[in-house]
């Protein structure tokens, strides 16, 4: 059986075993409309945390957490700030404690770099995240432009969890899907999911 780590969230931890493998990278992609840093809050609850915003402010990353209706950690929030956000984030990467969360948000800054310095650094977070027995998940908006790395992204990432939100009549809805999971059984359901108070499973009845 292959360890996990659990990621707090309970519908996750259920459909991916147990939770994710020690050293595992997470690429997990949404839109910049819904609420996927909500699920990104939560997972601050189950261990120790290194939140890398690339956008917005720590102030602002810090609030959004302290405020979020689910339950959170206390993370170590960072900003990236230098002109150069491969080396920058390698740096924080570097002093990642062991058994620990590392999220990015987003990765569209980092994904930017030249192809070649942003495959290093890619394959050097997997060795880190393997070293320190640690996981690591990338927040990768999606949309009309993204960024020419982005494939890369996912050929490195060991798993994809892929947020989708609809209209549905009168109402929202979030499906989670996982396209790609290297360590285990994938789960060929998407997930209907309630983000809203947390991250839970939508009970509502499907209409088909």
């Amino acid at each position: 059986m292959v360890e996990r780590l659990e990621t707090g969230i309970d519908v996750l931890d259920r459909k991916l075993g147990g939770g994710l493998p020690p050293g595992c990278i997470v690429a997990y992609a949404a839109r910049p409309a819904s609420q996927s840093e909500l699920l990104l809050y939560e997972l601050t609850a189950a261990r120790g945390t290194l939140y890398l915003s690339t956008e917005r402010s720590d102030e602002a990353v810090r609030h959004a957490i302290e405020n979020s209706p689910s339950s959170v950690g206390s993370p170590t929030i960072r900003r990236i700030t230098s002109d150069d956000p491969l080396e920058e984030a390698t740096q924080f990467v570097s002093a990642l404690p062991d058994g620990a969360n590392l999220i990015v948000d987003t990765m569209d800054v980092l994904e930017r770099a030249p192809t070649g310095e942003y495959v290093d650094f890619l394959n050097d977070l997997k060795a880190r995240m393997i070293e320190t027995k640690s996981i690591a998940v990338l927040h990768c908006l999606t949309g009309d432009a993204q960024p020419e790395n982005r494939s890369r992204t996912h050929h490195a990432a060991d798993a994809v969890f892929d947020l989708r939100t609809t209209v549905a009549g009168t109402e929202l809805e979030n499906r989670l899907s996982i396209p790609k999971f290297r360590h285990g059984s994938q789960p060929t359901e998407t997930i209907k999911l309630e983000l809203t108070e947390e991250v839970a499973i939508d009970t509502s009845r499907d209409i088909a």
